[in-house]
């Protein structure tokens, strides 16, 4: 049975999630990746798969929360809906096939790109970089090749694709409202593929912690599912009264953090 506190810190880490989320317009991945995984190592799950579960588990909550997040742009019509079918196969092939090959390579190496993407987020963070449009949209064949690596790099790092779909779009001269919108709509097929594949990847490995699904462990999901999807609403509606740049840099920093913490985490078990 899980311990009470264990649940307690879920919740708050949920409420952190669902908070940055909403204020920042980011997915959670950035937080729970390396949050999960202290957390994990501190209940003693095993060290070969601890990045994993963290990776399972963040992306498997983020399923819900872009669910949300994909009827609120739809509903104020900022998804280009022919643009997510025509990327989402290469998405879901892309996002699935990683996400299950990911089982077989060890936790370090998973950490180590982690934290250098997350080297890549920050400084866009920190910089506010916005690439310039210079392009069209590719066709279908190229949409699904871009929509594969972007799937495939999201898998990697449990997000929901916005810091690669939104560049990428805005890139292509899509307006940036329709950028972001079209990358919520995205996020759940990634969401969903992603969890699957660490799903599948995990069932064969028999030294995994009481209640998980695969990689995902399930209490820490509903945990932060719950609590997230109440408090992104607030950090949204603060977005307006914060000085929102100003902040960036200063999660920019966090991110950094918990980034080293969690390369501390994982190279000294």
């Amino acid at each position: 049975m899980i311990e009470f506190e264990w649940i307690l810190a879920y919740i708050a880490l949920g409420s952190a999630v669902g908070f940055l989320a909403g204020l920042f317009g980011i997915g959670g991945g950035g937080i729970m990746v390396p949050v999960l995984t202290t957390f994990f190592v501190i209940q003693g799950f095993p060290a070969d798969h601890i990045v994993h579960l963290a990776l399972a588990t963040s992306m498997a909550a983020i399923m819900f929360t872009s669910l949300a997040s994909l009827r609120a742009h739809h509903q104020h019509g900022g998804v280009l809906w022919p643009v997510v079918l025509r990327i989402s196969p290469g998405i879901i092939l892309g996002t699935f096939s990683v996400a299950f090959i990911a089982a077989y390579i060890p936790s370090q190496p998973l950490a180590i790109f982690f934290v250098l993407f997350m080297l890549y987020v920050s400084f866009r963070m920190f910089k506010n970089f916005k690439p310039q449009p210079s392009r069209k949209l590719p066709g279908t064949l190229g949409l699904s090749a871009a929509g594969a690596g972007i799937g495939g790099i999201s898998a990697l790092v449990a997000i929901g694709g916005g810091s690669l779909t939104v560049p990428f779009l805005n890139w292509c001269n899509v307006k940036i409202q329709n950028a972001i919108g079209t990358s919520a709509a995205v996020g759940f097929p990634i969401s969903v593929a992603g969890s699957l594949g660490y799903i599948t990847g995990g069932l064969s490995v028999d030294t995994l912690p009481e209640f998980t699904l695969g990689f995902i462990y399930i209490p820490a999901v509903i945990a932060i599912t719950i609590v997230s999807t109440v408090t992104a609403p607030l950090g949204a509606k603060l977005a307006h009264k914060l000085p929102v740049d100003a902040l960036k840099k200063l999660f920019a920093v966090l991110l950094l953090m918990l980034c080293a913490n969690m390369l501390y985490t994982v190279f000294s078990g």
